[in-house]
């Protein structure tokens, strides 16, 4: 295919896109990049830009995603959204990971994750794909390819299952060994199923998802095994963003790792919380890679 030609798919593509959400009335966005606070998730890693040194010299961080950004606009009732931007992460290194990269990124109010992962494959069908679909829960994923009852065993019953599998099992948290697991038995299974969601992952996986019970209200989605998108039903109050940031900053002090202070000036804006909704990032150039 010549430049030309690329260049031209690509902005067919994105009207394409552009084309699915004004029929549905869900309005573009675009928020701040460079802001004042860095992300606090535990392995992602903002990067840091210095302003103004010829009159106050401040340090800014590119945003890793438009997220808490666009919550704020949900905050303040700018009804279903969406943005199509560049995010910037240090640390990002290897075959699918780069330290610069498209995102897109829609919130759809009164949709819980069900309802998103349908609007998602009505998007991709715009888009010219239409493979099967194929839904697992992250539990009956664990049931179907590793005989594991992955809700229900314990931390200890888990090393042992990775050091006979000849993984690691050097690891501080629960969550990083079942998503080692994950990758090491399950993924390469996904290559299979052309389009896969899995769903409802532990709660020690919940990152800004709703919990209840043992699961986080959360998705992945899978095409011909690599991960295109990550969605959650979302958080609403304040509060409880504000107890998720405690845990991520405490583990990345106990990780060594640069520390920042809370994001008071997001969780001002959460006084009367986020509606009900569900949200999800999609990662434009691995969804490009599929449809080619």
């Amino acid at each position: 295919m010549s430049m030309r030609d690329a260049l031209k798919q690509y902005a067919c593509f994105l009207a394409s896109i552009r084309q699915f959400f004004s029929e549905r009335e869900v309005v573009e966005v675009c928020t701040l990049q460079l802001l004042d606070s860095p992300v606090t998730d535990v392995y992602i890693d903002s990067i840091t830009a210095q302003v103004n040194k010829d009159i106050e010299q401040k340090s800014k961080y590119l945003h890793t995603s438009p997220e808490l950004e666009m919550k704020k606009l949900l905050a303040q009732g700018s009804g279903d959204i969406y943005q199509i931007c560049q995010v910037f992460r240090d640390n990002e290194q290897g075959s699918q990971n780069f330290n610069e990269f498209t995102m897109m990124e829609y919130y759809r109010l009164g949709f819980d994750i069900h309802q998103l992962m349908d609007d998602i494959v009505q998007l991709l069908q715009t888009l010219g794909i239409r493979y099967s679909v194929s839904k697992l829960s992250y539990a009956q994923a664990f049931t179907q390819y590793g005989n594991i009852d992955i809700l229900n065993t314990d931390f200890e019953t888990l090393k042992i299952i990775a050091i006979e599998q000849g993984l690691t099992s050097d690891f501080e948290w629960i969550e990083d060994l079942q998503i080692l697991l994950f990758t090491h038995l399950i993924e390469p299974q996904l290559q299979a199923l052309p389009l896969c969601f899995i769903y409802d992952y532990p709660a020690s996986q919940s990152a800004l998802a709703r919990v209840e019970g043992q699961v986080a209200h959360r998705f992945e989605l899978y095409m011909n095994g690599v991960e295109i998108a990550n969605g959650y039903d979302e958080l609403q109050a304040g509060a409880d963003y504000k107890d998720v940031f405690s845990v991520e900053l405490n583990k990345r002090q106990q990780l060594t790792k640069f520390v920042p202070e809370m994001n008071q000036e997001f969780l001002s804006q959460l006084e009367n919380s986020l509606p009900q909704c569900s949200g999800v990032a999609i990662g434009m150039a691995r969804l490009l890679s599929q449809i080619n």
